[in-house]
């Protein structure tokens, strides 16, 4: 199976950072970051992953902030360039948004962080769920969702022809003749768009695996298709594994019918597993971060997901009926049917959100875990996860010294690497 980490500072539960085993501050402590990489990167993990967004994650009030890490990190290319200096196998990837960003800067980044690695850099693609950023880039409000899909596919579609400027091979200088690249194999973008006209080419050659690994996030209809049409890698939010398998069955079937081979994409749920000796044991831990949660921080957090103020309402009665969002409309819809099937309140519902954002909590023994994750792959419900450790560095090192050791027994992880690209560890062609 495959295996993303998702770094993100003190640890992935909403209240990790008030646990006192955590560097609260890890956020912005490149030292922190070194640290991780590192224990990733002896484990074998495929790629690190961090996301990002250019407001704060969650709810956008200044009170807040004041109760969360939100608006305290990284620039994350600024940070995996560093990141590329001081590890030597393990991927690169980070975000990039499609809805404020430009084509033509995006490819440039990535290119060089592509060349700066050796071949282990990919892209996050995202279409900003975040309304605030509208705020940060000259824009009264927020693009709507199918615009901003709309301007997500000529933008994607432009950076890959961006990526291409260079020939394979090129440039190829010669120093007797002065030759620095035959012409003949730099080549320009000419496009003119409905969003954009950019003129290239791209001034950044390709690398050892010929472009950065594209991943994408989207579950709503306009996001699957985006990914069908040009992600390599899907991360997902996913709950129930009947369900994950119908959503790899689903993109795989759309790629096939975008031409692709199915077997090219690679889907990853997204995974915070809690570790102790006995399942009891790590529902205690899982409960003393759940205590954590500031209630306010809770609530404001769920309304963001779901698109609706739940604060006027019961926090013990139901969740009411949702309007559309114009934002996260997938991870809206999985926490509804999740709140629906389960009958839980609203804060119960919080609870079981908003620690790990909507993904899966799995707690359990080194050996429950281990085999739930080999039973997803086993079944066709995923190719891999993005570990998301609960808090760092506790959290990833549990996951490293305990159950990576029980899948590579079993033969489902790596033992060491066979390649020095992302895309060898992920098995996708150059």
């Amino acid at each position: 199976m495959h295996l993303g980490l998702f770094i993100h500072g003190p640890g992935h539960h909403i209240a990790a950072w008030r646990d006192p085993s955590v560097n609260p501050l890890a956020n912005i402590s490149f030292a922190d970051h070194v640290a991780t990489a590192r224990t990733a990167e002896a484990a074998g993990f495929d790629m690190l992953f961090t996301a990002d967004s250019n407001a704060t994650f969650g709810p956008d009030e200044p009170a807040i902030w004041a109760l969360t890490g939100a608006a305290a990190r990284l620039e994350p290319l600024t940070l995996l360039a560093a990141l590329a200096a001081v590890t030597t196998h393990i991927g690169l990837v980070c975000t990039a948004t499609t809805t404020y960003a430009q084509p033509f800067r995006v490819a440039r980044q990535f290119a060089s962080l592509d060349l700066i690695s050796l071949g282990r850099a990919g892209w996050n693609v995202v279409t900003s769920s975040a309304e605030a950023e509208a705020l940060n880039f000259s824009h009264a409000s927020h693009a709507p969702h199918a615009q901003r899909y709309e301007r997500a596919e000529e933008f994607v579609g432009l950076v890959k022809q961006l990526w291409h400027s260079y020939e394979p091979g090129s440039p190829a200088p010669n120093q007797t003749t002065g030759q620095f690249h035959d012409p003949a194999t730099l080549h320009l973008a000419n496009h003119h768009g409905a969003h954009f006209t950019v003129r290239g080419p791209l001034s950044t050659p390709r690398s050892p695996q010929g472009q950065p690994v594209i991943v994408a996030a989207g579950q709503s209809g306009p996001g699957r298709t985006l990914a069908a049409r040009h992600a390599d890698v899907v991360f997902t939010v996913q709950q129930d594994i009947n369900v994950a398998r119908d959503l790899r069955a689903d993109m795989r079937a759309r790629a096939a019918a975008e031409g692709r081979d199915p077997d090219s994409i690679r889907i990853m749920p997204g995974l915070l597993p809690v570790i102790a000796d006995t399942e009891p044991a790590a529902r205690a831990r899982l409960q003393t971060m759940q205590e954590l949660i500031h209630p306010e921080i809770g609530v404001k957090t769920l309304s963001d997901i779901v698109n609706l103020d739940l604060s006027r309402y019961d926090l013990d009665g139901p969740l009411p009926d949702l309007p559309p969002s114009n934002t996260q409309q997938g991870r809206q819809q999985i926490v509804l049917q999740m709140a629906r099937a389960e009958h839980l309140t609203i804060r119960q519902l919080y609870q079981r959100v908003v620690g790990a954002r909507g993904h899966r909590i799995l707690c359990g023994t080194p050996e429950s875990i281990a085999e739930d994750m080999i039973a997803w792959v086993e079944t066709g419900a995923a190719d891999g996860f993005n570990i998301m450790p609960l808090t760092f560095p506790q959290g990833l090192e549990d996951f490293c010294n305990r159950v990576i050791p029980l899948l590579q027994a079993r033969g489902h992880f790596r033992r060491g690497y066979a390649g020095h690209t992302l895309r060898a560890h992920l098995g996708i062609a150059r």
